[in-house]
C-alpha cells in the first residue's frame, strides 16, 4: 500500500491507509491506546487496542481506517480534528529516546538557552513550527513580490575584499594568501547587477561582528535585498519597499492563517500610505513627547525607535513608520547625499513595532563622486574595482532597500528574542551550543 500523507486523508473516509510519521502525543488507556501522529503535512488522532508500547517522538508507521470522529469527541483546535485512524497495523521505525521535558505540551515553556541547547527536538512542536513556517513564508512571498515587478533574483558572495558598510563589526578570513572578509551586506554586487539587468534582488546570508547579546541583533541574518535602476527620487525606493512588505503581510495572512492563530499573533497594523518623517522631525517629535533630547544624535535609540512607532500609530494609525536623511557622514559612502542639504543623505529605515525593520535609499550613480566618496570615506577603491566598472561604464539614478527576514518575522508574531526567529540562530555566544 502507498504511503498517505495526512493531510490527504480527508477524502478517504471508510478507506484503508498506510500513514507513517512521529508520535507527538500517546494516551495509554491500557488495552486502548490513542495517539496523536505527525507527519511533515499534519497531525491525526489514531486509536487501536492492544499495540506496541510507543513513546513520543517515536517514528512509526501504521495501516488504519479514516473514520470519522464522534461529533461530541471532535476536536476543533486540530485541522483534521473531526477525523482518526482506527489503527489495524503498527510498526515502529525508529524508538526515540526518553524525553527531557514534556514536547507534547500545548506551550513548551522552557528557558531560551534549553530551547536553543535542545533544537532538533524543540523545532518538532507546532508553535515553533508555525514560527519558522512563516518566516519561510516572508522570504518566498518577498520573491513573489519583487518578481512580479519584473525584478530578477542573483547570488552575491560571502567573501568579500573590502568593507564597504565601514566600521570593525566585521568577521575577517584568511583567504588562502589574501585578508578577507564575511559580507556585511550583499550591497556592492547588487548595484553591480542593477547594470546588468535593471531590477535585481538577492536573499543572502549576512554576518555581523556586532559585540552585541540583545533580543533583537544575530550575528548570522538572512538578508532580503532589491536594487533597481532609473528611479526618479528616493521617494521610488520607500515605495517599492512599502509595496514589498505589504504584499508579505499579505501573503503571510493568507498562506499561515493557522499559524497566526496558533501563536496567538496579529499582523501589524499599516495605514493606506506609510508615514515618512526626517531623522530630526522624529527626534523633535520625540523630545516634545518625552522630555528625552536626543536631537542632535546621529541615528535612533532603541527608545526612540520604540516612541515614533508609538507616534506613528497614535496619530496616522500605523505600526510602521518610515525615518529618513540621516548624516551623510553616519552611512556608507555610496548613500546618496540630499542637494538641498548635502549634510544629510537621501537614505531610510522603516521601523515596526518599535525595531528596525529595513534599511534603503537613493544611491550615488555618479563614477567620479562615487570614487571621492569612497576615498573620504577611506575604503580602498583598489579592492573594490569591479563594483566601480559598472559606474564607470555608465549607471542609471538607483537605489534599494534590505529587509531582515528575521526581525520581520519577530514582528509579525510578536517574538521577544529574535533567536525564536531562526532555526538555528548565531549570536556571541553560540554556534548551535553555548560556547
Amino acid at each position: 500500500m502507498e504511503r498517505t500523507f495526512i493531510k490527504d486523508i480527508a477524502p478517504k473516509v471508510g478507506e484503508k491507509v498506510r500513514l507513517s510519521g512521529w508520535v507527538y502525543v500517546v494516551r495509554d488507556h491500557g488495552k486502548i491506546t490513542f495517539l496523536d501522529l505527525v507527519d511533515g503535512s499534519g497531525m491525526v488522532q489514531c486509536i487501536g487496542e492492544n499495540l506496541e508500547k510507543v513513546t513520543p517522538q517515536t517514528v512509526i508507521e501504521i495501516e488504519g481506517l479514516v473514520k470519522k470522529r464522534p461529533e461530541k469527541l471532535i476536536n476543533p483546535k486540530l485541522a483534521l480534528g473531526d477525523l482518526e485512524i482506527e489503527i489495524s497495523s503498527l510498526k515502529i521505525l525508529s524508538k526515540a529516546s526518553e524525553m527531557p521535558f514534556d514536547i507534547g505540551k500545548e506551550d513548551l515553556d522552557l528557558e531560551l538557552p534549553t530551547l536553543l541547547d535542545y533544537r532538533a527536538l524543540t523545532m518538532r512542536h507546532p508553535k515553533q513550527k508555525a514560527i519558522l513556517k512563516i518566516q519561510t513564508e516572508v522570504v518566498d512571498s518577498f520573491r513573489e513580490a519583487l518578481k512580479a515587478k519584473d525584478f530578477v533574483e542573483f547570488q552575491a558572495p560571502s567573501i568579500i575584499p573590502e568593507v564597504p558598510e565601514g566600521g570593525a563589526q566585521v568577521f575577517e578570513v584568511k583567504y588562502f594568501d589574501h585578508k578577507t572578509y564575511l559580507a556585511q551586506s550583499p550591497q556592492l554586487y547588487k548595484q553591480i547587477m542593477v547594470g546588468v539587468f535593471e531590477r535585481v534582488f538577492s536573499v543572502n546570508k549576512i554576518f555581523r561582528a556586532e559585540p552585541s547579546v540583545t533580543t533583537r541583533h544575530l550575528t548570522e541574518v538572512v538578508s532580503l535585498d532589491a536594487e533597481f535602476g532609473f528611479i526618479d527620487s528616493w521617494l521610488d525606493v520607500a515605495e517599492m519597499a512599502e509595496y514589498t512588505i505589504k504584499y508579505i503581510f499579505e501573503s503571510v495572512k493568507k498562506n499561515c492563517a493557522e499559524e497566526i492563530k496558533l501563536l496567538g499573533a496579529s499582523l501589524p497594523v499599516v495605514s493606506d500610505k506609510i508615514p515618512v518623517v526626517k531623522l530630526r522631525e522624529a527626534q523633535e517629535i520625540i523630545f516634545k513627547r518625552t522630555g528625552v533630547d536626543h536631537r542632535t544624535e546621529k541615528d535612533l535609540a532603541p527608545e526612540d525607535e520604540r516612541e515614533i512607532c508609538k507616534w506613528a500609530m497614535e496619530e496616522k494609525g500605523s505600526e510602521l513608520v518610515f525615518v529618513s536623511h540621516f548624516p551623510t557622514k553616519s552611512r556608507p559612502f555610496y548613500t546618496y547625499p540630499d542637494p538641498d542639504e548635502p549634510e544629510f543623505n537621501q537614505g531610510f529605515d522603516l521601523i515596526g513595532k518599535g525595531v528596525e525593520w529595513l534599511t534603503g535609499g537613493r544611491r550615488i550613480e555618479n563614477y567620479e563622486t562615487l570614487v571621492a566618496h569612497a576615498k573620504e570615506w577611506k575604503v580602498d577603491t583598489k579592492k573594490i574595482d569591479i563594483y566601480l566598472q559598472a559606474f564607470k561604464y555608465g549607471m542609471p539614478p538607483e537605489g534599494g532597500f534590505a529587509f531582515g527576514a528575521e526581525r520581520i518575522t519577530q514582528g509579525i508574531i510578536g517574538l521577544k528574542n529574535i533567536r525564536e526567529a531562526t532555526a538555528f540562530p548565531r549570536d556571541m555566544e553560540r554556534v548551535d551550543t553555548r560556547l
